[in-house]
C-alpha cells in the first residue's frame, strides 16, 4: 500500500511536505477523489516555492509538478529502470489506464542499496537462423520486443539487482551489439565483450573470461525474457552449498494423439490426447566461480554438458524454479507471442 505516499489535491504545502517527511520516499504523490495521480511534489519543489515566497497553506495542487511521468502496470523493471536512469529519476509512480495510482518504483529499491559482488555472463553470438530473415540484419540477442532488443532487457534487469559487471559473449554481427551498448556506462554497469572467433556453444566463452570470478557467476542465455529474481537464485545457490544452480521451469505439452499403453501384442490403456508435465532448462545458471576454469579453452562446450561432468564428479547441482516471467524467444513463433502478433510481417 502507498496509501501514505499521498495527498488530496486539495491539501496545503505544509501537508504535503508532512508526507514527504514520513513516507520516506522523498516525494508526495498528489491525488484527486477518485485516485487519479494529478501531480507530484518533491522536496525540491517544496523549498523552491517557499523560497519564491508561496505560503504553508497554499494548496498543495498550486506548486506541484503537472508534467510528471508515470508508466503503465505492464512495463518491466527494464523500462522503469531505463526511465530513471536517462531522466535522472529517484521515482516513477505507476498508474492504471484510467490514470489511477497503483504503486511507485524506487531508484533505490530497484537498484539495491549495496552492488552486488557477482558477475554476469551473457552469451549473445548466437545467430538465430530459426529468425530468418529478421536476423540477417542483426544478431538474434538485439532483436527488438516493445521498441527494446532482447539483450538490453536482459542487462537492464540484471543492473536493476545490483549487478555491476556484465560479460557478453559475442560472434555473429559481434559490431551490432558492441556499437549499441558501448562500455555499458548508458545502462549503470561495466560491460566486457567475450569474442568468440568461432561458436563456442552456450558455456564455451567462459573460458574467454579474462580474469577468474571470486563469486557465484550469473550465466543467462541471451534469448531471453524474463524477470526472474536474481537475489533469490543466488542466495538459494548460495544455501544450498552447491556448485551449480540451474534455473527450472514448467513446460507442458500436449501430445495431439491418443497414448496406447501396450503389453506385447493387448493394449492395456488408453489416454485421449494428454499433457505431460515436466521441468525443463531455462537458460539460467549460477556457477561456483572455479568452474569457468573447468571448461577448454578455444572448443564448443555446452552448458548441460558443465553440469554433467559436475555430477559426474559428485558434486551438487541445485536447482532454482523460476516462477516469474519468462519466454524464450528463439522460436518464431514465440518471438510473435512476444510481439504480440499473430503472423510474421
Amino acid at each position: 500500500m502507498i496509501d501514505h505516499l499521498t495527498v488530496k489535491a486539495d491539501a496545503s504545502l505544509r501537508d504535503g511536505m508532512q508526507v514527504i517527511g514520513v513516507g520516506g520516499a522523498e516525494i508526495a504523490l498528489v491525488v484527486d477523489s477518485t485516485g487519479r495521480l494529478v501531480g507530484t511534489l518533491t522536496d525540491g519543489d517544496a523549498r523552491r516555492a517557499i523560497l519564491s515566497g508561496v505560503s504553508l497553506l497554499a494548496p498543495v495542487s498550486s506548486v506541484m509538478n503537472h508534467e510528471f511521468t508515470a508508466i503503465g502496470p505492464e512495463s518491466g523493471r527494464a523500462e522503469a529502470l531505463d526511465l530513471m536512469r536517462a531522466f535522472g529519476f529517484q521515482q516513477i509512480p505507476i498508474v492504471d489506464g484510467d490514470g489511477r495510482l497503483l504503486g511507485l518504483h524506487l531508484l533505490r529499491e530497484m537498484i539495491g542499496a549495496v552492488c552486488r559482488p557477482n558477475w554476469a555472463v551473457v552469451m549473445a553470438g548466437g545467430r538465430g537462423q530459426r529468425l530468418h530473415p529478421i536476423t540477417d540484419d542483426v544478431p538474434k540477442p538485439m532483436v527488438k520486443v516493445a521498441g527494446r532488443p532482447i539483450l538490453e532487457r536482459i542487462i537492464l534487469h540484471l543492473v536493476g539487482f545490483g549487478i555491476r559487471r556484465v560479460f557478453v559473449s559475442v560472434h555473429y554481427k559481434a559490431e551490432v551489439v558492441e556499437g549499441h551498448f558501448g562500455d555499458g556506462s548508458r545502462l549503470g554497469c561495466e560491460i566486457d565483450y567475450l569474442r568468440e572467433e568461432k561458436p563456442l556453444g552456450t558455456a564455451g566463452a567462459l573460458s574467454l573470461l579474462s580474469e577468474s570470478p571470486t563469486e557465484p557467476l550469473i550465466v543467462v542465455n541471451g534469448d531471453l525474457l524474463t524477470q526472474f529474481d536474481v537475489g533469490r537464485m543466488l542466495a538459494h545457490h548460495s544455501e544450498g552449498g552447491h556448485v551449480a544452480t540451474v534455473g527450472i521451469r514448467e513446460y507442458s505439452h500436449t501430445v495431439p494423439f491418443g497414448v496406447i499403453e501396450s503389453d506385447g501384442p493387448r493394449a492395456v490403456g488408453l489416454t485421449e490426447k494428454p499433457t505431460l508435465v515436466c521441468d525443463v532448462n531455462a537458460g539460467i545458471y549460477v556457477l561456483d566461480p572455479r568452474l569457468p576454469q573447468r571448461v577448454p579453452a578455444g572448443s564448443e562446450f555446452s552448458m548441460p554438458g558443465l553440469l554433467e561432468d559436475c555430477l559426474a564428479r559428485g558434486e551438487a547441482v541445485g536447482v532454482f524454479r523460476i516462477d516469474d516471467d519468462w519466454l524464450d524467444v528463439g522460436r518464431r513463433e514465440d518471438l510473435l507471442r512476444a510481439r504480440g502478433q499473430e503472423e510474421w510481417v
